[in-house]
């Protein structure tokens, strides 16, 4: 039934040790932002250059100037790099198998990603799936809105041919992944725990499963 499979990267498909939202924190205190860590989860997944806008907003009691977002987003960047290159991120448990069983079963696999194209690709490159991988990678810059809308979902869709909803399978590791597969209409909307949200945070949104990680999706669907 399932003809295409949308994954969020970083925590669901690729482990990056939650590089990614230590340099947010660190990014929007050092543009003068003062998030808590509960601020910080609720971004979880969520365009980053949207999500230190609203962080920085929350502290400051306003909508920051559009420069200091931007100055904040380059900082971003640059510790996410420096990140990385201290710390290679690195595919999780089990997902290169998995992927390799639902492409081979006629399943299409795309990626969607808070991360703009930038990041996306030379994460991916970095863990060697550039070519041959995937079927397609979205990130948050080819449509009008992350996450939770439904638009990254949408655009896997029309890159891999898929038309009907009904049968795809969208799985990520945040809330705001089960929020857009739900609001895409995604027949399978699955949490996965391997990341930075437990079951509880998950399972408090709407969701068709709880899956400990991408590398049971090939059970769930019959396919191993």
């Amino acid at each position: 039934m399932i003809e295409l499979a949308v994954l969020d990267i970083a925590g669901t498909t690729v482990e990056e040790h939650g590089a990614v939202y230590l340099a947010l924190e660190e990014a929007v205190r050092a543009a003068g932002g003062d998030p808590s860590a509960a601020a910080i989860r609720r971004w979880m997944g969520a365009d980053k250059r949207e999500a230190i806008t609203a962080l920085l907003a929350e502290s400051q009691g306003g909508a920051p100037a559009p420069e200091t977002v931007d100055a904040a987003f380059a900082d971003f960047r640059a510790r996410l790099d420096a990140a990385y290159a201290a710390r290679p991120p690195a595919p999780l448990p089990g997902v290169p198998e998995a992927i390799a069983t639902l492409r081979a079963a006629g399943v299409k696999v795309a990626l969607t990603t808070g991360f703009d194209r930038e990041v996306t690709t030379a994460l991916l490159a970095a863990i060697g799936w550039q070519d041959g991988v995937l079927d397609a990678v979205v990130c948050v810059d080819d449509v009008p809105s992350g996450r939770p809308a439904p638009y990254m979902i949408f655009r896997a869709m029309e890159a891999t041919g898929v038309r009907d909803v009904g049968r795809v399978l969208t799985a990520g590791d945040t809330v705001r992944d089960l929020e857009a597969g739900t609001n895409a209409g995604a027949r399978i909307v699955a949490g996965v725990l391997t990341g930075s949200q437990d079951a509880a945070a998950l399972g408090a949104v709407r969701h068709t499963h709880l899956l400990p990680g991408v590398a049971a999706i090939p059970a769930l669907l019959s396919l191993s």
